[in-house]
């Protein structure tokens, strides 16, 4: 175990299980964001916590600006980790544009992995006519960007409120906020235009990992047409359409993401597990 990854990374490793489950936030948020979901695998799996360079309880002395300039940056971190703990065949479960980074991560070591969980992912932000639709213009993704320089706590409000959804309750977005106003607004900034104006979808048939996309609803982040433009491009993937609603629902509707979650690893991994063992006696 190479304990300097540990810490810089600020790794936590909970539950019973032998199987890895590694968890990877989305822009701008820490392991914190996942605390609703992972008590369901305690029992069944060893659950990965981390925090990205530069985010969190991280070791922000780490923080390399050329590094993490690129989202391959944020997959070497995911790999780092994986390398330090000498894990292979792990669950990878990513939110948003942490999505990306784990199918980054599988394309350049992919027996790290054995299955990826992908919630409310985007391969691109942008809106590329005529064959592909982001959910963003490139002005409105720059007034974002100019918003977080000039006032960035006013970003915050406004971003958490948006992402989250699910106006009628107030509670997620500031949790969300908080989550956002933690950061360094330097490496926060650094990291939304790294994450937002990247376009990876001529990755998207080169991912050899089964994969799971759990597409929200009503979500102005990751619109349902991203989540289908996924599952046709990204092979053998898995598409559910989920009843939550919003851009975060591992926040919002925890028992919908770990239902799903646990549903595809069943038939993935805890079935075809038995199944050996059972020939085996």
């Amino acid at each position: 175990m190479d304990k300097t990854i540990m810490k810089r990374n600020n790794v936590k490793i909970k539950g019973k299980g032998e199987i890895p489950m590694i968890f990877a936030p989305g822009f701008g948020c820490d392991q914190n964001v996942w605390k609703y979901v992972t008590d369901s695998f305690l029992e069944d799996y060893q659950v990965i916590l981390f925090d990205y360079v530069g985010l969190g309880e991280s070791d922000v002395n780490a923080y390399d600006e050329e590094r993490y300039s690129s989202l391959e940056g944020y997959a070497q971190d995911v790999l780092d980790v994986c390398e330090a703990l000498d894990i292979k065949d792990a669950v990878f479960v990513g939110h948003s544009v942490g999505c990306t980074i784990g199918m980054l991560a599988s394309l350049k070591k992919p027996e790290t992995f054995s299955n990826l969980i992908m919630i409310g992912p985007s391969p691109c932000y942008l809106n590329v006519p005529p064959n592909y639709f982001g959910g963003f213009e490139k002005e409105e993704l720059l007034g974002l960007i100019d918003l977080m320089e000039k006032n960035y706590i006013g970003w915050a409000n406004v971003f958490a409120s948006t992402v989250m959804g699910n106006a009628e309750r107030p509670e997620l977005a500031n949790e969300l906020e908080d989550r956002f106003c933690s950061t360094d607004p330097v490496i926060a900034l650094q990291f939304a235009k790294t994450a937002f104006f990247a376009d990876n979808r001529e990755d998207l048939p080169n991912v050899s990992i089964p994969s799971l996309i759990l597409q929200c609803s009503e979500d102005v982040i990751a619109p349902e047409n991203v989540g289908k433009y996924l599952h046709q491009h990204l092979p053998l993937s898995t598409y559910r359409q989920m009843n939550a609603t919003g851009h975060c629902p591992h926040m919002s509707f925890p028992e919908e993401t770990t239902e799903l979650i646990r549903e595809y690893l069943q038939e993935r991994i805890d079935k075809p597990r038995h199944l050996k063992t059972g020939n085996a006696t």
